[in-house]
């Protein structure tokens, strides 16, 4: 357990250098899905080994282990006691971080619904009345898609259709949960920061490659893309699922370019990198179990 339990944290500066690194050089589609499928194994497995190194602090204090050690019994406590207290400490800082996270999304998905109201249930696209050019794929049964008025204005009809295929991207291969999950898993191990905002740019990547594939012109796409964010920067705005977001000029030069390749090694590593830190983790809770149970026999 001395080794395998840190492992994890390891394993996450790890992956918050080399996820954005997947993000520029791998397809969207599949770097999205293995980033945020990694964080998540290594964010469970960086808050369970927190979890034992917390649990090291019983042994202090249950009468059997006290009573083995008054016996004469060996009993080598797992983790130095101070790196317990900061376990504890690092979990209720965790627990208050995911809970603010989970406060945030039900508040967003209240803010969505909201904007729905009085719509028939059938209706995908909603165009609201406003002088604030904005974009939003709000995730639902069925999902649907809010536009409003002056983001339609300031667009050519050929780029309006960039801008719903964009939304659509988002609703049909459901981004919303993707970017919950990766937000969580950042809520749990600030070390992920920067794998979130990875997978946040990779949906959008995602999204803008699908637009161009239903128009059918990658120039088109990065025009649209272009006007919008111009149009909801005089504005001071951006939409909700970043139709308009710092990384355009990203977004814009990666469409003037062929589609990145699925590089699967690349991916196939960044999965093990996840993988790894859950085997590490349930190796160290056998370690911990098993000294548990040397004790008690």
């Amino acid at each position: 357990m001395r080794f395998d339990v840190y492992t994890p944290l390891v394993l996450s500066l790890l992956l918050s250098v080399v996820g954005p690194l997947v993000a520029r050089s791998v397809a969207p589609a599949l770097a999205a899905r293995v980033l945020t499928s990694a964080a998540v194994l290594t964010a469970a497995a960086t808050t369970w080994s927190l979890v034992l190194l917390a649990a090291a602090l019983l042994g202090h204090a249950p009468p059997v282990i006290r009573e083995a050690r008054e016996d004469g019994h060996p009993v080598t406590d797992p983790v130095p006691e101070a790196i317990g207290l900061a376990a504890c400490l690092a979990l209720v800082a965790i627990a208050v971080r995911v809970y603010r996270a989970v406060r945030a999304e039900r508040r967003t998905r209240r803010a969505l619904r909201r904007l729905c109201a009085g719509h028939p249930p059938g209706t995908e696209l909603i165009v609201a009345a406003s002088d604030v050019p904005q974009a939003f794929a709000i995730p639902g049964r069925p999902g649907r898609i809010l536009v409003t008025s002056a983001m339609l204005r300031t667009l050519e009809p050929a780029e309006r259709r960039v801008l719903l295929a964009h939304e659509r991207a988002h609703l049909a291969h459901r981004h919303g949960p993707l970017v919950t999950a990766a937000t969580l898993a950042a809520a749990a191990d600030p070390l992920l920061g920067p794998v979130r905002r990875a997978i946040g740019f990779l949906v959008e990547r995602w999204a803008d490659e699908q637009a161009a594939a239903t128009v059918g012109d990658r120039r088109t796409t990065a025009r649209a893309l272009a006007r919008a964010a111009l149009t909801a920067g005089r504005a001071r705005t951006a939409c909700a699922l970043h139709f308009t977001d710092r990384s355009v000029t990203r977004r814009i030069a990666a469409l003037q370019t062929s589609p990145l390749p699925r590089l699967w090694p690349a991916a196939a590593a960044v999965l093990l990198l996840g993988t790894l830190s859950a085997l590490l983790a349930a190796d160290a809770t056998g370690d911990l179990l098993r000294q548990l149970s040397g004790v008690l026999n």
